[in-house]
């Protein structure tokens, strides 16, 4: 039986990839009870300076990615010596606080690594 190749997105989606499909890794952890940081990290020099310049990741589109208040998005920092980006969120529920459903930030990165961007 011949393989198949993976289903190419079409219509609005042609063209584009996740976040996850081109960082080495994508991560998420506490930095501190108050806050999260989420971490976007690539391979070569040449992927994460084709990521900050064309994929649009401002406070205003993390907002939107996580639906949160773009207040919320303390900063979006762009550190090209270790080829990475790095988000900082204020936590909607603090650490360990009743409600808090990931003590340890580590489930947080998800929305971000899923989102499409052009590519």
């Amino acid at each position: 039986m011949p393989e198949q190749s993976p289903r190419q997105p079409s219509g609005p989606f042609a063209n584009t990839v996740t976040v996850g499909d081109v960082a080495a890794f994508v991560t998420s952890k506490n930095a501190g009870p108050y806050k999260l940081a989420l971490d976007i990290v690539f391979a070569t020099a040449a992927d994460y300076e084709r990521f900050v310049g064309q994929a649009g990741l401002d406070r205003e589109a993390v907002a939107a990615i996580y639906g949160i208040p773009l207040a919320d998005v303390l900063d979006v920092i762009h550190f090209a010596p270790a080829f990475a980006v790095k988000i900082a969120l204020r936590r909607r529920i603090i650490a360990g606080a009743p409600g808090d459903s990931d003590v340890y930030g580590a489930q947080q990165h998800v929305p971000l690594m899923q989102h499409r961007i052009a590519w």
